[in-house]
């Protein structure tokens, strides 16, 4: 998976499409990524005591890895990552400007 927490995604499909954010969590196994204030569900929670209410939670849910893509910090672009090697490290640039993330 190219894509990790803390990059700047944009989202391709789905009703959240063209817009941006932050990614929060990545599940590598699964696929799939959590974007921060986009995917948002909604989950109701029963009240547990008399004494508490129910309520409305809203959270973030993950995305598939492939309705989503880089953006460029550099160049402000959408992107695909390239590797680049330079003696033992390993360095994820942006294919249209070539800057390093």
């Amino acid at each position: 998976m190219k894509i990790r927490k803390d990059d700047k995604v944009i989202i391709l499909q789905g009703k959240d499409k063209g817009k941006s954010g932050k990614v929060l969590q990545c599940f590598p196994k699964e696929g799939m990524v959590v974007v921060e204030g986009l995917n948002i569900r909604t989950k109701h929670l029963r009240a547990r005591d008399r004494s508490q209410k129910g309520q409305k939670i809203m959270y973030p849910a993950p995305v598939a890895i492939s309705n989503v893509m880089l953006l460029c910090s550099a160049c402000g672009a959408r992107t695909r990552i390239g590797i680049t090697r330079t003696g033992d490290t390993r360095q994820r640039t942006c294919k249209k400007c070539n800057a390093s993330f």
